[in-house]
């Protein structure tokens, strides 16, 4: 196992041997230069070297190339020879030699599953993915803060649509605690997920989560695995890849520990096409992509970014690239030659020729180049003949990659989806009691109201009779009633005659009134 990864060398006219220390690898690079001119196979010859000193690699596929570090090379292949005339001008002994590899992808079909929960995602994340407005992005705050308090887990795109349409039917709740919760802005979240979802992104989110642990393995050779995400259906939604590696790097850097400055890296990420992350950023995502590219060397990560023009990368995270592989730029306009010289200007100047010259004429496989030296300081550019890879050049046959799906250890882990109980799950229970309690109510109610009617009806009858009852057969009159009444006939006769009056009335209706408030 070397210090050091051999990168590639000179010959005629070229400069002296280039190679990548391990020490400082997790200061991070860039791999730029114009489609065409060799990018991929700097990937691969690095993740090659990685792999083979014991450091795993996480890369991301984006044309389906890469594929082949799982197989060697082919002695037999048409270029071969100028693989073996290159090494020779190099001082390269090239042997041939396939990698460990795990193959992942988003949507589960060229790799096994990979999946973050909504909670681990956050709302900074989940408002860039969904292209949310300032006010969108702090409703959805608010939703994960309520999340928070009642304890309701959020794992995939279920539970937070039942999140927000719980936070909607309590908007005016939530306003008087957060500040202006309306149900036109959790209506445009639900929108944009319903968009999400539509462009793959429920594959995303779920359980069993991604187990760091599962990126940064060795094989029992001591080789680092090489992690490969599937991509090139993924690019389809270019926002939802850089924003899922955005995540990824944001996790290693939250969950691994300090480990200063170690003699190798314990994990390698390549970012490939990462001017797809800077593309209309709002200031808050690149700083906490320059706070992660700043702060995740002392994890023992490194960040490699690949894209076609240096350009792509702010300032503030450019700075912070300490090893570079610039392949050839091309200057076809004003524009091209005034990027062409900034881009240039970031190297530190060779007396044997002009940088900006250089970048322009190299060819396929060449490249302009400055490492950190062993003080970590940047190395003279040079002139490069990048090394051939040892590994198939091109992708492996499909039932290659389903062979090596099949004997991974990762087999069977990822590849069933659990659901377990959460958000939607808790509240639909909510709803549920809620809407038992309210028919309960709503049945005693009825109770109430058909006794009242039940009592109604029952005033109206005609002295406590039913008006279906017969009349009572008079009795006959007492003697004194025939014989012209008594006093009592005469006291009688006087009450009867008081309460057909206005205080009889008021008499009767405070009895009845009475009994109505006592009911």
């Amino acid at each position: 196992m070397g210090e050091s990864i051999f990168i590639g060398g000179g010959g005629e006219g070229y400069g002296v041997a280039q190679e990548l220390l391990l020490s400082h690898t997790n200061r991070h690079g860039l791999i730029a230069g114009a489609t065409g001119t060799g990018k991929t196979v700097t990937l691969q010859i690095l993740a090659e070297g990685l792999s083979a000193a014991g450091v795993p690699v996480f890369l991301s596929d984006v044309k389906g190339d890469l594929s082949g570090l799982a197989a060697a090379g082919d002695a037999a292949g048409k270029l071969h020879g100028a693989f073996l005339k290159r090494a020779g001008t190099i001082g390269l002994d090239l042997q041939y030699a396939a990698f460990p590899v795990t193959f992942w992808d988003l949507f589960g079909q060229q790799g096994h599953p990979i999946r973050a929960t909504v909670s681990e995602m956050g709302p900074l994340l989940l408002a860039r993915l969904m292209g949310l407005t300032d006010v969108q992005e702090g409703v959805l705050n608010v939703a994960f803060r309520v999340a928070d308090e009642e304890g309701l887990p959020l794992l995939d795109l279920e539970d937070l649509q039942a999140l927000l349409l719980w936070c909607g039917q309590n908007a005016k709740d939530l306003s008087l605690r957060f500040g202006n919760v309306t149900t036109a802005s959790v209506g445009a979240i639900q929108r944009s997920l319903l968009v999400l979802e539509n462009q793959g992104g429920a594959q995303l989110f779920g359980e069993p989560a991604l187990d760091l642990a599962d990126l940064m393995r060795c094989d029992a050779d001591g080789r680092g695995v090489i992690s490969i995400l599937a991509a090139d259906t993924l690019m389809n939604s270019p926002r939802l890849y850089a924003t899922f590696l955005l995540w990824l790097l944001s996790e290693l850097f939250e969950e691994l520990p300090e480990v200063g400055n170690p003699d190798k890296p314990r994990l390698v990420f390549f970012f490939d096409e990462a001017h797809l992350l800077f593309n209309d950023a709002p200031k808050a995502l690149v700083d906490k992509v320059e706070q992660v590219a700043r702060l995740i060397r002392s994890k023992g990560v490194g960040v490699f970014f690949i894209t076609q023009n240096p350009a792509d990368v702010p300032d503030a995270v450019l700075g912070q690239l300490g090893n570079r592989v610039q392949h050839a730029l091309r200057a076809f306009t004003a524009r091209d030659r005034k990027e062409l010289d900034r881009a240039a200007q970031t190297y530190r100047d060779n007396p044997r020729f002009d940088t900006a010259d250089a970048i322009r004429e190299v060819g396929t496989g060449e490249a302009v180049t400055s490492m950190l030296d062993a003080k970590g300081v940047p190395m003279m550019v040079e002139r490069t003949l990048i090394r051939p890879p040892s590994s198939q050049l091109g992708p492996v046959a499909p039932q290659t990659r389903a062979a090596i799906m099949a004997a991974s250890p990762m087999a069977g882990k990822y590849d069933t989806r659990i659901n377990r109980d959460s958000a939607h799950e808790m509240l639909a229970r909510r709803a549920l009691a809620a809407a038992t309690e309210a028919e309960a109510a709503s049945a005693k109610e009825a109770q109430a109201k058909a006794e009242e009617r039940e009592f109604n009806n029952a005033r109206r009858y005609d002295g406590g009779r039913s008006r279906a009852e017969p009349p009572a057969t008079p009795r006959p009159r007492s003697r004194s009633t025939q014989s012209g009444g008594g006093f009592g006939d005469a006291l009688t006769s006087v009450v009867v005659k008081e309460l057909k009056g206005t205080t009889g009335r008021r008499i009767v209706r405070g009895i009845f009134g009475t009994l109505f408030k006592s009911r």
